[in-house]
């Protein structure tokens, strides 16, 4: 909302040829005037590579697949066949607790116990309970240097004291590069 205010005068650009190449190029591509002034076309014969396109076209139609489909080929209810169709019910997202039957138990190890401790630990609710008393750390030249930075870095602060800037000349490099924007800017 805010990125226009405060724009300043600006730098005017002579209208170059190359200027104008881009203005028609972006004419050309805009969505809605890219079909004014088509003139008429030139016909072309109907080959059976276009046929067959046109009938391949009809076959891929989501509405038309199924249309004239004839009469299949009964193929033979191989076990490789049943086997899919039984994962098939298993990857169902609606059977797939459905007869489940009786688990193995499995014993309690300590490893099971670690695991559980970590889950508990990283819980978004649980994290912070039971926090017990800390290890207090001396502040360090190196931490407050952190503790720097990680100021600089803050999405809030990182305007905040900006200090003056140091002013650059316009050469006709920086020119060229703000030309350069200006045609790449997704705004003009």
């Amino acid at each position: 909302v805010l990125y226009k205010e405060d724009l300043g005068t600006g730098i005017p650009t002579p209208v170059t040829p190359e200027i104008e190449r881009v203005k028609r190029n972006q004419e050309h591509i805009s969505s809605v005037s890219y079909k004014e002034g088509l003139g008429t076309g030139t016909p072309t014969p109907v080959t059976p590579e276009m046929e067959r396109v046109k009938r391949n076209q009809e076959n891929i139609s989501s509405v038309l697949y199924r249309e004239g489909l004839g009469i299949g080929t009964p193929v033979p209810v191989t076990p490789e066949m049943e086997r899919v169709k039984r994962n098939q019910e298993i990857f169902s997202s609606v059977l797939y607790k459905e007869d489940v039957g009786i688990g193995t138990p499995t014993p309690v190890t300590p490893e099971i116990e670690r695991v559980k401790r970590n889950q508990e630990h990283i819980s978004s609710v649980l994290y912070k309970e039971d926090v017990g008393i800390g290890t207090p750390t001396p502040v360090t030249p190196e931490i407050e240097r952190v503790k720097r930075n990680q100021e600089h870095i803050s999405s809030v602060l990182y305007k905040e004291e900006l200090g003056t800037g140091t002013p650059i000349p316009i050469t006709p490099e920086v020119e060229r590069v703000k030309r350069n924007q200006e045609h790449i800017s997704s705004v003009l």
